[in-house]
């Protein structure tokens, strides 16, 4: 029998990493403090009213620049093996794909981060991935970065929901995720979204409302963000950051596969009825 697909799609940057994956050796490379970095981000971003991931991408140019670093892609891959993540990440995707095998079930695994994909490249869990839609650089003759030929910013991360949903993951093919098709890759309810903050709030409105779950993932210092979007109805649910086996988000991921499982098992069976009569 044919498995049914559940795709988890998962922010990067505080969401699988502790933070985010320019602090780890990027920003220090530069000499620099995360704190000093993001404040002429932001800075420079509010002062030319400008997208705030256009303004980060701008100056990871400008300070390598500076400082005599060729910022080319394997100089970012290279800083992949550098990232830090919550405890159980490294093992998480090869024990969930295990569960779900044992319900029949196919889990994908997807990251639509507003990171640069070219970090995420190199790290350990990139080809536990299924696909990986992040903001990368448009590279010269000599192979350095001159400019951003994509960017993810909050609200067009909703688009890579919908292009999950239907198998359209080449951004250039807008024909295919703009049109309606019969046959979905993974119907949203089969879809879960974790995110850390505010955001991530349209993703996971999105998700919960298209009958998905939506799962906000906290440290304990910003656990108050979490508890908000519960309030406000913006989430299905709320864990602490800890991947680990047995943990609180392993044991609900479980949970949602299972219900999924017996959920599509009813569907056919209707289905089945329906052509009986």
């Amino acid at each position: 029998m044919k498995k049914t697909v559940v795709a988890i799609c998962y922010d990067f940057d505080n969401t699988l990493s502790v933070s985010d994956m320019q602090s780890f050796s990027f920003i220090p490379n530069l000499g620099m403090s995360v704190g000093d970095f993001w404040s002429y981000v932001n800075t420079y971003a509010k002062n030319n009213k400008m997208d705030g991931i256009l303004s980060y991408m701008y100056f990871m140019i400008q300070f390598c620049k500076e400082k005599g670093i060729k910022l080319t892609k394997e100089y970012l891959n290279s800083l992949g093996k550098d990232i830090e993540y919550f405890k159980g990440v490294t093992t998480w995707f090869d024990r969930i794909n295990a569960y779900g095998n044992e319900k029949n079930i196919e889990v994908e695994h997807y990251i639509i981060t507003s990171g640069n994909r070219e970090i995420i490249e190199g790290s350990e869990i990139f080809d536990k991935c299924k696909e990986v839609f992040g903001c990368e650089y448009l590279y010269g003759e000599d192979g350095e970065a001159i400019w951003p030929k994509h960017i993810v910013n909050y609200t067009q991360k909703t688009q890579f929901l919908f292009r999950i949903c239907k198998g359209a993951y080449d951004i250039t093919d807008e024909k295919t995720v703009n049109q309606r098709i019969k046959k979905r890759h993974v119907e949203f309810r089969n879809m879960i979204y974790m995110g850390d903050g505010l955001t991530d709030v349209p993703c996971l409105t999105l998700i919960k409302e298209k009958g998905g779950n939506s799962i906000s993932i906290y440290k304990p210092e910003t656990k108050e963000v979490s508890e908000r979007l519960i309030k406000e109805n913006r989430v299905n649910f709320a864990c602490e950051g800890d991947f680990s086996e047995n943990s609180q988000v392993e044991n609900l991921v479980k949970l949602i596969i299972d219900s999924v499982y017996y959920r599509e098992k009813l569907i056919k069976k209707e289905q089945q009825l329906k052509k009986f009569n």
